[in-house]
């Protein structure tokens, strides 16, 4: 690389990644990743959100500038070997906050982990799922029946929350999506837009009966009696991405996608 930034790669085992970055092995100079400034990464975008998450464990958190070598890409760049150097000078950064779930299981254990797109509840199973919400100790729903319910991040809104018929956020709203999956009673409540400063509590109802589980990103705990959810603002994680195919835009774009 010629920038003056020393930059590492990393891909996703996919055997298109792994010849992706062979490819791009050959043509530029690459630093390891604990002498590294910034980071390329090659996969999709569930390899990006692993590379994230990795992120937040390291001493120093690292920009990711992500190329698309999976399906979706829609955190990703578009692959181009070309003009590497001259992209990750122009890039355009975003910076975004993830979520911080906090879940007691019903044997008593505590288990906190981060989320960059979503934190989801969901029955495990035939039986629908019970749920208490609580908005910064407030009851707002004393008891929502419903396959499961998620908190997504204005980056994350696009993700599972859209599949579930939530909203879009733009980046820049400082706002967390609350939606319901597939919600039975109250029948016509279909979720809410909340500042991202809000704390929200799901408590379980009847868990012996109707046990849930709650996943934050990847990580899915079983069991849980009561999941607590913040936006971590201690934790910030950068995203590189071309001008010409930034973030902001293409949330904005999801919403006139037929």
């Amino acid at each position: 690389m010629t920038t003056d930034r020393r930059i590492a790669l990393i891909a996703s085992p996919t055997k298109q990644a792994q010849q992706a970055a062979e490819t791009l092995q050959d043509r530029y100079e690459w630093s390891p990743l604990d002498q590294a400034d910034l980071v390329v990464a090659l996969g999709g975008d569930g390899f990006l959100l692993q590379t994230l998450h990795g992120m937040m464990g390291r001493r120093r958190i690292l920009p990711v500038f992500g190329m698309n070598l999976g399906t979706v890409g829609f955190l990703m760049n578009e692959w181009n070997i070309d003009l590497l150097e001259n992209r990750i000078q122009r890039a355009k950064t975003f910076t975004v906050f993830p979520l911080r779930m906090d879940a007691m299981t019903m044997d008593g254990d505590r288990v906190e982990s981060p989320a960059i797109n979503e934190i989801s509840l969901l029955r495990e199973t035939r039986q629908t799922a019970k749920l208490e919400v609580t908005v910064n100790d407030r009851v707002v729903l004393p008891e929502l029946v419903c396959d499961g319910v998620l908190v997504a991040t204005p980056a994350g809104s696009t993700a599972y929350n859209l599949s579930a018929q939530g909203p879009i956020l733009p980046l820049d709203s400082a706002m967390l999506a609350l939606t319901p999956i597939s919600p039975f009673r109250p029948r016509r409540w279909r979720g809410a837009i909340l500042p991202e400063r809000t704390r929200i509590t799901f408590r379980v109802l009847d868990p012996g009966k109707r046990p849930v589980s709650a996943v934050a990103d990847q990580h899915e705990v079983r069991d849980v009696a009561t999941v607590t959810v913040t936006l971590d603002r201690s934790a910030p994680l950068t995203l590189l991405f071309d001008p010409e195919h930034a973030l902001d835009d293409r949330v904005t774009m999801e919403q006139f996608t037929i």
